[in-house]
C-alpha cells in the first residue's frame, strides 16, 4: 500500500482503482443566512473529533457571513486542522462554515462509506500531509480529491458501513449510558446529603435542609494536618509530583505525574500525601479538581495548589469526604469567598471552615458505599466507550485495506468479547448487518 493513499498491492478482484474525485464531488453552493432563518446551521465546533457524530448543532439565525448549503446524505469534513478528524454524514439539510468542505457521493460511493473513508487514516494523515498555513493549516478540494485509492463495489460497501455502523450505535449506546448515569449521580449526590438513607425527617440550617439526626460542622473538624516534606532528610528521594493539571475533571482521577528528585522538582512540591487523602485545588475551585489518593500514590507529593484532607477517620479513610466536596451545595460556598480577578482562589484555611453536613459514622460509610458503585457504573461504561472506540478503528483500517473482509466477521462474537472483557457479560444486543 502507497504511503498516504489506499492502493492495496493485491486488492479483491471486485475493488476498483480511482482517486477520491472518483468516488464524491465537492459541493459548492454558496448561500448567505437570513435573520430570522430557520436552517440548520453546522460550523467546525458541531463536528465531533475522531469520530463520525455532531456534538450540537445551531441555527441559521446566529451566524450572519457566507456559508455553504449541504443536503441530507452529504458528508461534512472539517479542512481546518484535519487532523483533529472532523467528518460525518448528515441527516437534514443545512448550512456550514466555509471551512467545512461538503462531499457528495458520486455513482461509485455510498454516503456511508464515503464518511467512513474520510475517517481513515491514510485519509487523515494526506489531507494532513497537503496542509498549508502555520497557524491556521488547511487542506483543499484541489488535494483531496487527488488521494488514490481501491474501493469496493457498492454491495460491499453497505455492508462495511453497515458493520461499522453497528459499533458506532454501541459506541453512541455507552455515551448514552454515561451521561444518564453521570446525571443520576448528580441527583443521588443532592438526595443522599439532603434527605440521608434513614428516612429521617429534614431540619432547616445555614446549608440548607439536612437529616434530623445530622450535624452541621466545620470540614476541618473532620480532618488532620497533614505534614509537608522535609527538605532535610528528603531532598534526595525521587518523586512523583502531582500538579493541579494532573487531575482529570471528568473523572476526578490522577491522570498523570512527573517524576523528580525532590530537591530539583518545582517549588510548589511541598504537601506530602497519603492513600484516602483527599486533595482539592483551591485555584479556581469551582472546576472541582479533586482526587482521593489511590495506594500507588501514598508518600508522594502534591502542590501546594492543593488542600490536602486527611480523614480523622481512619475507618472511612476519606471514602465520605470525597463526595463531600463534589456536592453542588459546597462549590457554590467556595463560589461565594473566592477573591482574585484572573485566578480567583481560596485558602486552606478557607476550605476547612466551610460548614458541612455529617452523619454518624455507619451512615457515612453508607453513602460513600451508594456513590462508589455509581461511579463504578460510570467506569464500566467508560472501559466500554474506549474499547468500542478502538475496536471502531481497527475495524476501520481493516476492512478499508481489505485485511479482513465482511464475510469473514463474526461480529457478534467481537462485539460479546469486547464487552466481556470489560465487566459485563451481556452484549450490547445490536443486530448485525450480516444478518439481513
Amino acid at each position: 500500500m502507497s504511503e498516504h493513499s489506499l492502493l492495496l498491492e493485491t486488492p479483491p478482484r471486485s475493488w476498483t482503482a480511482g482517486s477520491f474525485g472518483d468516488v464524491c464531488i465537492r459541493v459548492q453552493d454558496a448561500t448567505s443566512p437570513t435573520l430570522n432563518g430557520q436552517r440548520l446551521y453546522l460550523g467546525l465546533e458541531n463536528l465531533a473529533s475522531g469520530f463520525p457524530a455532531l456534538v450540537g448543532r445551531g441555527s441559521e439565525s446566529e451566524v450572519r457571513s457566507g456559508k455553504t448549503s449541504f443536503r441530507k446524505g452529504d458528508v461534512l469534513f472539517g479542512k481546518l486542522r484535519p487532523y483533529l478528524r472532523k467528518s460525518t454524514l448528515v441527516s437534514e439539510d443545512g448550512i456550514c462554515s466555509t471551512d467545512i468542505l461538503v462531499f457528495r457521493s458520486s455513482k461509485k460511493s455510498l454516503p456511508e462509506f464515503l464518511c467512513l473513508l474520510t475517517h481513515s487514516d491514510e485519509f487523515v494523515e494526506h489531507a494532513i500531509a497537503t496542509t498549508s498555513g502555520v497557524q491556521h493549516p488547511r487542506t483543499s478540494w484541489a488535494s483531496l480529491r487527488e488521494f488514490k485509492l481501491h474501493f469496493p463495489p457498492l454491495s460491499e460497501q453497505r455492508k462495511i458501513a453497515g458493520v461499522l455502523g453497528v459499533v458506532q450505535r454501541a459506541i453512541e449506546l455507552q455515551e448514552q449510558l454515561i451521561a444518564l448515569t453521570t446525571e443520576l449521580k448528580k441527583a443521588l449526590l443532592h438526595q443522599l446529603f439532603t434527605q440521608g438513607l434513614r428516612g429521617e425527617s429534614q431540619k432547616q440550617t445555614e446549608i440548607g435542609p439536612v437529616p434530623e439526626s445530622w450535624e452541621v460542622v466545620p470540614l476541618g473538624s473532620l480532618v488532620v494536618d497533614a505534614p509537608q516534606v522535609n527538605m532535610r532528610s528528603e531532598a534526595e528521594r525521587i518523586i512523583q509530583y502531582i500538579d493541579v493539571s494532573s487531575i482529570s475533571r471528568d473523572h476526578l482521577r490522577i491522570r498523570s505525574t512527573e517524576s523528580f528528585v525532590l530537591k530539583e522538582a518545582p517549588g510548589r512540591a511541598r504537601k506530602k500525601v497519603r492513600a484516602g487523602d483527599v486533595i482539592f485545588a483551591t485555584v479556581r475551585p469551582t472546576l472541582l479538581r479533586l482526587v482521593r489518593i489511590a495506594g500507588e500514590y501514598d508518600g508522594q507529593v502534591c502542590s501546594t495548589a492543593f488542600c490536602v484532607l486527611r480523614d480523622k477517620n481512619e475507618r472511612t479513610s476519606g471514602r465520605f469526604i470525597y463526595y463531600l466536596l463534589q456536592r453542588e451545595q459546597f462549590l457554590k460556598q467556595l463560589a461565594a469567598i473566592e477573591s482574585g480577578a484572573s485566578y480567583p482562589a481560596v485558602k486552606d484555611g478557607q476550605v476547612k471552615e466551610q460548614l458541612v453536613p455529617v452523619p454518624q459514622e455507619a451512615e457515612q460509610v453508607d453513602i460513600a458505599a451508594n456513590l462508589e458503585a455509581c461511579d463504578a457504573k460510570i467506569d464500566l461504561h467508560r472501559r466500554k466507550h474506549i474499547a468500542l472506540t478502538a475496536l471502531f478503528r481497527t475495524l476501520l483500517h481493516q476492512l478499508m485495506t481489505a485485511q479482513i473482509r465482511v464475510h469473514d466477521l463474526d461480529l457478534d462474537g467481537i462485539l460479546s468479547q469486547v464487552v466481556r472483557e470489560n465487566g459485563d457479560k451481556q452484549s450490547p444486543g445490536l443486530q448485525s448487518p450480516l444478518d439481513k
